[in-house]
C-alpha cells in the first residue's frame, strides 16, 4: 500500500500524551505521508475543547466585553503541548494576530478555525513534516459552500511535491480569501477531500472509538462492533445519529472507492470498522448492520379523497415547504394521504402558520400534527429485504407496547424506517436492537 491518509480528532489530540500515540502510529507505517488535524479536544469529561475557547473569545469581542482570560486559556493549552513535546515553537506571533484581529474585526469562522490551525502547525513540527494550510487549497464558494471540484484540484496540486505533510482539518477560504468553515465534525470532510486528492489507497480515521458499534452504547449495553459496512450504511448511520463520522465526509472517498477505516488511537491494534463499496468475499453478510435513531420529530398528516389522482396535490405541498424553505426528513404518500416528517426546530417557529396555509390551499379533509418523535433507522445493505427481519423488528416494537406513528422502506431496501415517541426512544432501540442482534 503506497499512501494512506489520517485523520485525527480533537481527542487524539487534546494533549502531548496523544501527540505521543500518534507520532508512534504514523512511524509504524510509512505509507501514512498525509496528516488532517483537529484542534485539541477534551482532556477531561470537565474539559473545554480549544474550539469552544476561542469562540467564547469571539462571543466577548462582539460584545466589546474582556476576552483575554479565554484568550489566555486557550494559549496555555498549546504551550502545554509545546513543553511536553520539548519542542522549539513559539507562540507570540500567533496570538498577537489573533488578539489583533478580535480587537478590530472579530469573525466567528475565523476564530472557529484557529485551533485546528494551530493543532496543525505543532503536529508538522513535532513529526517533521510540512504544514499545509488549507486556507491555500480547501476552496469555499461565496454562499459559503464547499466548492469540491475545484478544491480537489488545488489540493492535489499543493500536495504532489511533497513526501510528508499535515493538513489542518475543518476550514478553508472562499474566492475573497474569507475563511470558511465546516460544521462541527468537518475535518472529517477535509480527511476525504485529502485522500481523494493524494489517489490514497486508504483513508484511516482515528477517534477515540475502535470504529462503529451497532448501536448506542450509552443506550444499548454492550453493543457489537461493526467490522465491515458499505458507503451507504455509514452514511445513513451517521445521519440518523451514529457519531463516528461527518455524514459528508463519506462522499468524496467513496466516489474514488477509497476505503474508509475507523481505528482507536488509544487502541492501535484494534482492527476498527472498515467501510468499503462491497462486503469482501468470505465476509459474513449480516441481514442488519446496525440501528440508529434521532429525536425531535415531528409528523404531518394530511388526508384528501384521491390525492394521488394527478391533480397536484403532493406538488402544492411541497412548494408550500419550498417558499418557507422548509426541508423535510421523509415524506410518505398514499392514496389518500401526505405524510410528512420535520424536525421540530425547524417547525416550531412556523407551525400555525404552515398549518394554516395547508388548510386555506389545500382544502383537506384531515389535518393532524403529532409532535415529540424520534425516528429511528434499522440499516442493512439489502438485509432489511428480509421479510424475517423487518417482522423481528416490528414484533420487538409491539411487544413492548410502543406506538409506531410512521413507518418507510425505501426502494433500495437500505433501511427500515420507524417513528415512535421521544419518551419511548431509548426503550425502542434496546428492544430493536435485542431483535436484530439475534440474526
Amino acid at each position: 500500500m503506497d499512501i494512506i491518509v489520517c485523520k485525527f480528532g480533537g481527542t487524539s489530540l487534546a494533549d502531548a500524551k496523544q501527540f505521543k500515540k500518534i507520532k508512534a502510529i504514523i512511524k509504524e507505517n510509512p505509507a501514512r505521508k498525509f496528516v488532517v488535524a483537529s484542534a485539541p479536544g477534551k482532556r477531561f469529561a470537565k474539559d473545554i475543547k480549544v474550539t469552544d475557547l476561542f469562540l467564547s473569545c469571539y462571543e466577548k469581542a462582539v460584545s466589546d466585553t474582556d476576552f483575554e482570560e479565554n484568550l489566555k486559556r486557550a494559549r496555555e493549552r498549546f504551550e502545554d503541548i509545546i513543553r511536553d513535546l520539548e519542542l522549539e515553537f513559539n507562540l507570540d506571533k500567533e496570538f498577537d494576530k489573533l488578539r489583533n484581529h478580535l480587537t478590530n474585526c472579530p469573525d466567528k469562522e475565523y476564530m472557529a478555525s484557529r485551533g485546528e490551525y494551530l493543532n496543525s502547525m505543532i503536529l508538522a513540527s513535532y513529526l517533521g513534516f510540512t504544514f499545509v494550510d488549507p486556507e491555500w487549497c480547501v476552496c469555499f464558494n461565496e454562499d459559503g459552500t464547499l466548492n469540491e471540484a475545484i478544491t480537489k484540484r488545488t489540493m492535489s496540486a499543493a500536495l504532489h511535491p511533497l513526501s510528508n505533510a499535515v493538513i489542518a482539518g475543518f476550514y478553508g477560504a472562499d474566492i475573497n480569501g474569507k475563511i470558511r468553515t465546516f460544521s462541527r465534525g468537518g475535518s472529517d470532510i477535509t480527511g476525504s477531500l485529502v485522500a481523494c486528492a493524494a489517489a490514497a489507497d486508504l483513508y484511516e480515521n482515528w477517534t477515540d472509538v475502535s470504529g462503529l458499534l451497532a448501536a448506542d452504547p450509552s443506550i444499548v449495553e454492550s453493543p457489537k462492533s461493526v467490522e465491515f459496512l458499505s458507503y451507504r450504511e455509514l452514511r445513513t448511520l451517521s445521519y440518523m445519529g451514529a457519531r463516528v463520522l461527518h455524514t459528508d465526509a463519506i462522499l468524496p472517498a467513496a466516489q474514488r472507492g477509497i476505503p474508509i477505516n475507523i481505528r482507536n488511537t488509544n487502541r492501535p491494534n484494534d482492527n476498527g470498522t472498515m467501510i468499503v463499496r462491497k462486503l469482501p468475499k468470505g465476509e459474513k453478510r449480516y441481514p442488519v448492520t446496525g440501528v440508529a435513531g434521532r429525536k425531535g420529530m415531528s409528523v404531518i398528516q394530511v388526508e384528501k379523497v384521491m390525492v394521488s389522482d394527478g391533480s397536484g396535490f403532493s406538488a402544492i405541498m411541497l412548494d408550500i415547504l419550498k417558499d418557507r424553505n422548509l426541508s423535510f426528513e421523509q415524506c410518505l404518500t398514499g392514496i389518500d394521504s401526505i405524510t410528512l416528517v420535520i424536525r421540530a426546530d425547524l417547525l416550531n417557529p412556523c407551525k400555525e402558520e404552515l398549518l394554516k396555509e395547508i388548510e386555506d390551499t389545500l382544502n383537506p379533509d384531515y389535518i393532524g400534527l403529532k409532535e415529540n418523535i424520534s425516528m429511528i433507522a434499522i440499516v442493512g445493505e439489502k438485509g432489511t429485504e428480509s421479510s424475517d427481519a423487518n417482522v423481528k423488528v416490528l414484533e420487538a416494537i409491539a411487544d413492548k407496547k410502543i406506538e409506531i406513528s410512521t413507518i418507510n422502506q425505501g426502494a433500495g431496501k437500505l433501511n427500515l424506517l420507524v417513528g415512535v415517541p421521544d419518551e419511548r426512544y431509548e426503550e425502542a432501540i434496546r428492544a430493536i436492537y435485542s431483535a436484530i442482534e439475534e440474526n
